[in-house]
């Protein structure tokens, strides 16, 4: 496994693992909380050391759940978290970003991870009612206190990401990033490579799309977030086949699985690029790291960017709700 410099000097795996699909999100779990344990560990035994939780996630069972599992080897790898929900009675009732909220849920994560540091601390989603200074000012005393190393923001605006660095570091940003959903590309990626930040993808396989095994008409399971999306309504779905298809094929040819195809494709981005693609099973833990060893020529990148632009994408990635709450 190669390693990688995201901001601020953090070095972390090429590729991480999200970890939100343990515990919500996907439908039912096929796996108990013992063999989420085996797979978290059996990340590290890949070489993997960088893992993505969120309080949100569960709520707080994902972050219980990787305190958990990582505690034996915290010494070998990064926790990321995040704040900025309000959470009331186990569920998430809008944003809240205020200074003495992240106090708080830093103390929790830190209890729920069984660790005294959080690595690297994400605001979740960008609170409009909190001004972004405030919200960097309060991680940033976090961090003189020992109690985080890192400050993150997930899905911001390039403003927001200038006004936030302005006054603490920021050490990298998470959004959604992949061969279909490539909104970071005009704007967020070069304020990143201006500033020195890293960036981490997240959905890097398009919530599966991108592994090829994703019948384009069968309807998804109760609980799974793809039945809310309109990129995954059937019609939709079967007129995205085509880009999948030719990383099909491209795979075949390059001795490779689709999904390592789609996080080369990621890597050869930018050096400062670690994709965290989630999984629930051991088998694709080390599929995902071996795509470190996938290689594409600049003909492969340029084909797949190619044939992305002429295709295009049909359906949103959010719903209505949720788009409103990113690129502010």
């Amino acid at each position: 496994m190669h390693t990688r410099t995201l901001g601020q000097g953090l070095t972390v795996s090429a590729i991480g693992l999200g970890c939100m699909g343990m515990s919500q999100s996907y439908g039912p779990n096929p796996g108990s909380r013992e063999e989420m344990i085996e797979v978290l560990r059996g990340a590290v035994d890949q070489q993997i050391t960088f893992f993505d939780t969120a309080e949100v996630y569960g709520p707080y069972a994902n972050e219980e759940l990787v305190g958990e599992a990582l505690e034996p080897v915290r010494d070998q790898v990064t926790i990321a978290t995040k704040f900025g929900w309000n959470i009331q009675n186990g569920r998430s009732e809008g944003l809240d970003s205020r200074p003495e909220q992240i106090r708080a849920v830093a103390d929790a994560s830190l209890r729920r991870l069984r660790t005294d540091v959080i690595d690297l601390f994400y605001q979740h989603r960008v609170d409009p009612d909190v001004p972004i200074e405030d919200v960097a000012g309060a991680v940033g005393e976090l961090v003189k206190a020992g109690k985080v190393r890192h400050f993150g923001l997930s899905e911001p605006s390039a403003p927001t990401i200038r006004r936030a660095h302005a006054v603490f570091p920021v050490t990298a940003v998470q959004s959604e990033y992949s061969l279909w959903t490539r909104d970071p590309e005009p704007e967020v990626l070069p304020v990143l490579e201006e500033l020195g930040i890293g960036f981490v993808p997240f959905s890097p396989l398009g919530k599966g799309f991108f592994t090829g095994t994703i019948d384009t008409s069968a309807p998804f399971s109760e609980g799974d977030v793809r039945g809310t999306i309109p990129r995954f309504e059937a019609e939709n779905r079967a007129a995205n086949q085509a880009l999948v298809d030719h990383v099909v094929k491209l795979a075949a040819d390059r001795g490779a699985t689709p999904g390592q195809i789609a996080l080369a494709w990621l890597l050869a981005q930018k050096p400062w690029i670690t994709p965290i693609p989630g999984t629930r099973r051991i088998e694709r833990v080390i599929e995902n790291a071996g795509s470190t060893q996938a290689v594409l020529s600049a003909d492969d990148i340029a084909a797949l960017d190619g044939i992305a632009a002429r295709l295009g994408v049909q359906g949103e990635r959010y719903n209505e709700q949720h788009l409103g709450l990113v690129g502010r």
